[in-house]
């Protein structure tokens, strides 16, 4: 069977909107009511919402292909990018830089025009070395007919599943042209369907040698921006996918190889949108739980040492933590450590874990 883009009146997609008018409605629905709840949190808490929102984009994003980014790293890159109060202190390498750079620009300058010199300028961002892995790319181009064919692969080297061949290079133009008109014309479709189908319609096309799927996924994201109609960002749909990544790739192949009608490619996009309103209820709810544990440490001084470990526990620090820990993430003896561990626990920040001797470690107090 012939790929999608292989068939006759490509690229004219089409959906049934009656079946999908419900889910579009639900999300709305579930976007007002979020978008209230952080209203109510006051700028503070919504810079840190959105803080942890972009930060999970950002490393879930990269995940779904296979690349681990320290989320310490990213974080502190979006801070600084955003002039938000961020305790950390890492020294962030070009990678991050790159695509952190790229997410900020599609959701934050949400309502500028797509264009072929702001997708070059963000896949050069991706690959500041013009280099994937070890192989020389081309950067900030389509990618040129020397490349060869370009195959849609997911899974560890040596053992990659081939969802899709996309397009030959020849065709990248037109294309690309074809996508950009459409994506910025007022034609009465949903943001949220604009941006399920402009995902698809993007990876379909995968006009990079590298990076397709992580520009398709700020392209969605910029269409949901638009959608919400502000650069906040109180829920990762990157984060959802990453969850749901073999469904993902199952949901683009059988795409690929169907008719114009991607209805079905967007109802399980919409049904992953939905699932990710839900668990930005519970990004919000953790927003406030730090808000409330930072109010009660500051109720005295605070070193830099114990901010950033704080800052490391409060973000998901695997394990639990020791004395011994805390010396290596703050750099200093561990003499030093359990003094600030002390003045935490006696402060009721930190608790002591049941155990003792060389294996002591502390816990978060918990507060109602």
């Amino acid at each position: 069977m012939e790929y999608i883009h292989e068939l006759r009146n490509w690229p004219h997609l089409k959906w049934d909107k009656d079946k999908l008018w419900p889910q579009v409605a639900g999300i709305r629905q579930r976007q007002g009511h979020l978008q209230g709840r952080m209203k109510d949190l006051g700028f503070s808490f919504r810079s840190e919402a959105t803080l942890s929102t972009l930060t999970a984009d950002v490393v879930k994003s990269c995940a779904i292909e296979g690349e681990k980014l320290d989320a310490q790293e990213v974080r502190s890159s979006i801070a600084r990018r955003l002039g938000l109060d961020y305790a950390g202190t890492e020294a962030v390498n070009r990678n991050v830089e790159g695509i952190v750079e790229m997410m900020l620009d599609a959701t934050q300058n949400f309502a500028q025009p797509l264009t072929p010199g702001r997708l070059f300028g963000w896949h050069a961002a991706l690959f500041p070395a013009g280099y994937s892995g070890l192989s020389r790319i081309t950067v900030g181009a389509w990618r040129p007919p020397e490349a060869g064919a370009m195959q849609v692969v997911s899974g560890p080297l040596g053992r990659e599943t081939v969802h899709f061949v996309a397009p030959p290079a020849e065709r990248l133009d037109d294309e690309m042209a074809a996508f950009l008109e459409w994506f910025e014309a007022q034609d009465g479709v949903d943001s949220i369907l604009k941006a399920g189908v402009a995902h698809f319609w993007f990876v379909t096309i995968h006009p990079f040698e590298d990076g397709n799927g992580r520009i398709a996924r700020a392209i969605a994201d910029m269409a949901l921006a638009r959608a919400d109609g502000t650069p906040e960002r109180f829920y990762s749909m990157s984060d959802q996918i990453e969850v749901e990544r073999k469904d993902y790739y199952l949901q683009l192949e059988r795409s690929q190889r169907s008719d114009l009608d991607i209805t079905p490619w967007l109802q399980w996009f919409l049904a992953c949108l939905t699932r990710a309103l839900e668990q930005a209820e519970e990004t919000i709810s953790g927003v406030l739980w730090r808000a409330k544990i930072w109010h009660m440490v500051n109720q005295g001084p605070v070193n830099e040492r114990q901010q950033k470990v704080l800052n490391k526990v409060l973000m998901g620090f695997e394990g639990k933590l020791t004395s011994s820990k805390y010396a290596k993430m703050a750099k200093c003896s561990e003499d030093t450590a359990l003094r600030d561990i002390r003045i935490l626990v006696d402060r009721g920040v930190l608790v002591k874990n049941e155990g003792g001797g060389r294996n002591t470690s502390y816990g978060l107090a918990k507060w109602s």
